[in-house]
């Protein structure tokens, strides 16, 4: 194993424009990103497109981020490359362009890929300038830096809706100008990076250390993980398929179905910003446990009340389910000091694949049986997060994490 990692964060003030800027970039990332589930009622009937299709659709893109942003995020931590967020936004770029003039579903899946690959570049530096900006505040930062693009999300479907319906498919390219905005700001961001001396890799620090055995610590990312597939596979049977539950249980037209995604996902970013700072005051396994298991009451009810109470139900499983996140990335990221990178793009990369997974099997699902049923299974799956008890506590880990 390498013995060399990225410069040692420096606890100091926040540095709030850099913070402000990387996030506004999340934003304006994961907005473009989110187009993709936001225009399935176009592609679905454009393409004639079943369940299964659109499943395997997001399973490629969310599968080609998955795999590529722990490799990033590994290779970064040893040779920090401070301009490849404008890269991975040319990605995106291309991605959208492809997807918007796609002429074929084989092109579709390609132009998935593209963004795929753009998600998966981005993450991994971005998320470690906004931990570096942080000035020791690290699960504010991390919530300011992940709300960003949970807001960008919650803005896909609305862009769809008023937007890209009315205008046809094609208008996805228009969105190729903001890409070269983002391109812009994130080459500054990067100049930042470097001129701080951030960018240069160093010896890791023998005292860099938890207070747990590599097998606890082995253990305890282990459940991580459990727990990222638990709120992830939920996750995406709200993003990819709420819209088409609405429009078939309820009868709602795509527009109106899609904004009332937009509320849920906004709901979701609200969860997400409140989740880091109360992680900072009161531990971020308080905040784990109770954002995954407690949800568990509002989504058994879900699947069979009428459209006001499942639109409320929506926002409050959106507010508590998203707060664990921020948690979970900052938990992971202490448990292995020196390795912001590679644990940023595990976790990044996981919520992108279990997403994109059960996204596929969803669809299959939905296929055989029926959207509704989708929903009643998926109900239970919070109850794993049960397995939170088996997080080390804050004595555990020298009174860094809880």
């Amino acid at each position: 194993m390498s013995t060399t990692t990225a410069a040692p964060l420096k606890v100091g003030r926040t540095v709030a424009p850099v913070l402000g800027a990387v996030s506004f970039c999340h934003l304006l990332n994961d907005m473009m990103q989110s187009l993709l589930p936001a225009v399935y009622p176009i592609l679905k009937g454009g393409f004639n497109l079943n369940f299964g299709e659109i499943g395997l659709l997001t399973l490629i893109y969310q599968i080609t981020a998955s795999l590529l942003q722990p490799m990033i995020g590994l290779y970064t931590d040893k040779k920090p490359q401070p301009y490849s967020l404008p890269v991975g936004m040319g990605f995106t770029l291309t991605g959208l362009v492809v997807l918007a003039l796609a002429p074929s579903y084989l092109m579709l899946l390609a132009g998935a890929a593209m963004l795929g690959v753009g998600s998966s570049i981005f993450h991994p530096e971005s998320s470690r300038i906004a931990r570096l900006a942080s000035g020791g505040q690290h699960g504010l930062a991390q919530s300011v830096f992940q709300v960003g693009g949970n807001f960008g999300q919650s803005l896909g479907p609305l862009l769809a809706a008023f937007f890209i319906l009315p205008h046809g498919r094609a208008s996805l390219a228009w969105f190729a100008f903001v890409a070269l905005a983002a391109m812009g700001i994130l080459s500054m961001l990067g100049h930042w990076y470097q001129a701080n001396g951030h960018a240069r890799p160093q010896v890791r620090k023998a005292g860099a250390q938890t207070g747990l055995s590599a097998g606890q610590t082995k253990a305890a990312m282990a459940v991580l993980v459990l727990l990222m597939f638990s709120k992830f596979f939920y996750l995406s049977s709200i993003t990819s398929y709420y819209i088409f539950y609405l429009m078939q249980r309820f009868g709602l037209s795509a527009q109106a179905a899609q904004v009332d995604l937009f509320i849920f996902l906004a709901a979701s970013a609200a969860g997400v910003f409140i989740g880091g700072p109360v992680g900072d005051r009161v531990g971020r396994k308080a905040v784990i446990w109770g954002s995954i298991l407690g949800v568990l009451p509002f989504t058994l009810v879900l699947p069979y009340v009428g459209l006001d109470a499942t639109i409320v139900l929506s926002v409050a499983i959106g507010l508590v389910l998203s707060s664990a996140f921020s948690a979970i990335v900052v938990y992971a990221q202490e448990l292995t000091p020196g390795r912001v990178g590679a644990v940023s793009g595990l976790f990044f990369g996981l919520a992108f694949g279990m997403g994109g997974i059960g996204a596929a099997v969803l669809g299959e699902l939905a296929d055989w049986t029926s959207i509704q049923f989708v929903y009643r299974v998926c109900a239970f799956l919070p109850m794993i997060g049960l397995a939170a008890a088996f997080l080390p506590s804050r004595a555990q880990i020298t009174g860094k994490i809880g």
